[in-house]
């Protein structure tokens, strides 16, 4: 194995040997309130603005890819689906500046839709691993990711005095010969009122892989904006107004088109195209005060939109197009209560509405002026579907030493499709079906210094059937395509986690041990039957009962001043009912899909005495993944036979703050070459890459 525990021998070694410590930082995301890092009860990670710069990240899941139980596969160049803690897509929740990003079409498997998200925007970036569904609902299983995104800062400016900054950066990679270019321009009055103005412009190049060489249609175009007003109000009261869109252009899923390369056995697809255009937008208007010396609230009304179009030509001049429209209205209320000086509750009540119109036209003729129109889209058309819930969360003091907090949820989703695809009469038909839920968490935190912490939880979650799990109809995997399922439960989990957490003067470290007890988990599994087109019909059944453990590991030691040593390091397994023989076979305990396999990294960093300029140095690698399912073994076009293999890495940063208005970075990622994919992805990673940035500031 390529990767050895050497890696966490090393890792160890270093925690056993120093005295531990960060700075402390401040999250929202872990109970709703901010708060610092150590006196949350849960595995929490932090990246900051200055940290996605200077990793060069491309796009918001690439930016994960050093989180510990974080592996981020990737289908195509311009997408991204990251697994946590064994979980990837609906199974994981995304939100917004609090605003939930998941709606009822994201489907089963690895999606693109995180990769919708402009990283650049971004101020802090909030990942809580682990169960969050009492405090956000449905979805949050293996992880809970927050985006803030930035503001205008005007209540740390002088009081009753203008202000106004801005920065211009721009980004180019020599693999691909990729610009990426983000300008951005603040301005408002101290302690009044802020407006924050940006805009992202991309334009990425076919990329090369080690190896294999230049990966055809890989490349792809993106731009967004976004806009946030920041006001003052009356009494204290502050609202924001803010307003978000993207638009994606020409992303191509090579592993199913005939331009895909086979590596290490892969198949190649027999499609001629297959290209996604996305677009999206998120507006909402948010009210945050006190009612109270000791009650505070936060109000949020949100509106969202989502479209995506696939365009797919195969050989015999046939061509289809499919898509959806997404609306989806929120909104929200939240209350914090301090009873006494030990006892704090959290309670609120959240609503989404997602109204769904999808199509499906083929054809023989590229201009569809004779297009046989489908009943229905990659989900059912004329769709509504709701998701409301309750929840309290009491925070209790006992003593100087122990807290704990006991929280529940109880909520309501619903689903009424006006046409999904019956695919025994090929006919359409109407669903209407609704789901109750009430889950419990119970956290505990000790401090046994003021250095150390330990904490303990146990967190009921569940995911309630989407749309895309009641009425997809369109292909997965390889040479599989799924059909409607009318008949679903909710899934649910119990999960347990033991962590602790060091942060002194010189060394900060942190590791977790969790176990997920996954019942009635909504699966595919084969029909029996095969397509027109000779393709595997699955359907989705809450046929399985699994688990997925594992346990995870990070630390950030200075050495001396001036140097520092980091690394990670994850191991998991996972395994689940499936039903690889048939939908009426003897179910048979599989491996969790694309489970992570054991990932570490290694780094040193150099600081500069004046504080100039720094380096590092990271090396990085993933185990062979060969722990497969039998869906795994079946998507050919992506996993090899046997599994995927293992790799190591090694990358060197630098940057240098030229004066107060010039920065510069330089990295160069996968110094040594190494031909590898990460593990269920359609493609392999860059091949040697320099990476420039400059940053100008005013």
């Amino acid at each position: 194995m390529k990767v050895s525990f050497l890696f966490f021998s090393l890792l160890a070694t270093s925690a056993l040997y120093s005295q531990i410590s960060l700075q402390s930082e401040t999250v929202v995301t872990a109970t709703r309130l901010e708060e610092e890092v150590k006196d949350v009860a849960s595995s929490v990670s932090v990246i900051g603005q200055d940290e996605l710069l200077e990793s060069a990240a491309r796009t918001l899941p690439e930016s994960l890819h050093l989180v510990p139980s974080v592996m981020v596969q990737k289908t195509a160049h311009g997408h991204g689906s990251p697994f946590i803690r064994g979980f990837t897509a609906f199974r994981n929740l995304m939100m917004v500046d609090g605003v939930r990003f998941n709606n009822s079409v994201f489907r089963d498997g690895p999606n693109q839709y995180w990769s919708m998200i402009d990283s650049y925007k971004i101020d802090q970036l909030e990942l809580v691993r682990g169960p969050g569904s009492v405090l956000y609902g449905s979805d949050a299983i293996g992880g809970t990711v927050n985006v803030l995104t930035k503001s205008s800062g005007y209540l740390e400016e002088d009081e009753g005095a203008f202000f106004q900054n801005g920065s211009l950066y721009q980004r180019f990679d020599t693999n691909s010969e990729s610009h990426v270019t983000r300008v951005e321009q603040v301005f408002g009055v101290g302690g009044q009122w802020g407006l924050t103005l940006g805009a992202s412009f991309k334009d990425f190049g076919d990329f090369d892989a080690a190896g294999l060489g230049e990966q055809r249609f890989t490349g792809y175009d993106e731009w967004s904006a976004d806009v946030k007003f920041e006001v003052s109000l009356s009494e204290g009261a502050r609202l924001t107004l803010s307003h978000q869109r993207v638009d994606q252009d020409d992303i191509w899923r090579t592993h199913r088109t005939i331009f895909g390369e086979s590596w290490e056995g892969t198949t190649v697809g027999n499609e001629l195209a297959r290209i996604l255009d996305q677009e999206g937008s998120l507006s909402y208007a948010k009210l945050e005060g006190n009612l109270t010396e000791r009650t505070s609230y936060v109000a949020t009304l949100s509106y969202q939109e989502l479209v995506e179009r696939r365009f797919r030509e195969r050989s015999g001049s046939r061509f289809d197009r499919q898509g959806f429209d997404v609306e989806t209205w929120g909104g929200a209320i939240q209350f914090a209560t301090e009873i006494t000086d030990k006892l704090g509750l959290v309670y609120g009540a959240d609503y989404y509405r997602d109204s769904v119109d999808s199509f499906r036209v083929d054809d023989d003729n590229r201009e569809f002026s004779s297009p046989a129109v489908s009943v229905q889209g990659p989900v059912g058309d004329d769709a509504v579907y709701e998701l409301f819930g309750a929840y309290l969360e009491g925070n209790y003091q006992l003593n100087d030493q122990w807290q704990t907090s006991l929280g529940g949820r109880y909520t309501y989703a619903r689903a009424d499709i006006g046409t999904v695809l019956d695919p025994g009469t090929g006919l359409g038909i109407s669903l209407d079906d609704s789901w109750n839920d009430v889950s419990f968490a119970w956290k505990v935190l000790y401090q046994a210094s003021d250095e150390w912490t330990h904490f303990a939880s146990v967190s009921q979650s569940f995911r309630a059937p989407n749309l895309s799990d009641l009425s997809r109809n369109d292909d997965v995997q390889t040479d599989s395509f799924e059909t409607s399922a009318t008949n679903l439960d909710p899934e649910k989990f119990l999960s347990l986690e033991l962590g602790t957490r060091y942060d002194s003067e010189n060394l900060s470290t942190f590791a977790s041990v969790y176990y997920t007890d996954m019942r009635d988990l909504i699966v595919r599994s084969p029909t029996g039957a095969l397509t027109a087109s000779g393709e595997t019909e699955l359907t989705k059944t809450n046929a399985s009962d699994g688990y997925v453990w594992g346990i995870e590991f990070g630390f950030e030691y200075a050495l001396t001043d001036q140097w520092k040593a980091f690394g990670g390091a994850s191991w998991m397994e996972g395994y689940a009912d499936a039903f690889p023989g048939g939908a009426s076979a003897t179910p048979v305990e599989e491996p969790l899909s694309r489970v992570m396999p054991f990932t570490a990294h290694l780094g040193l960093r150099y600081t500069s005495v004046d504080e100039r300029w720094w380096a590092e140095a990271v090396v990085r690698g993933a185990d062979k993944a060969n722990r497969l399912s039998s869906l795994n073994e079946a998507d050919t076009s992506r996993i090899p036979p046997g599994g995927t293999p293992g790799y190591v890495t090694a990358s060197i940063r630098g940057g240098y703050q030229v004066n107060d208005h010039l920065q510069l970075n330089l990295s160069i990622e996968n110094l040594n070459d190494e031909e590898y994919r990460v593990h269920g992805s359609g493609q392999n990673e860059t091949g040697i890459n320099a990476i420039f940035g400059a940053k100008l500031s005013w």
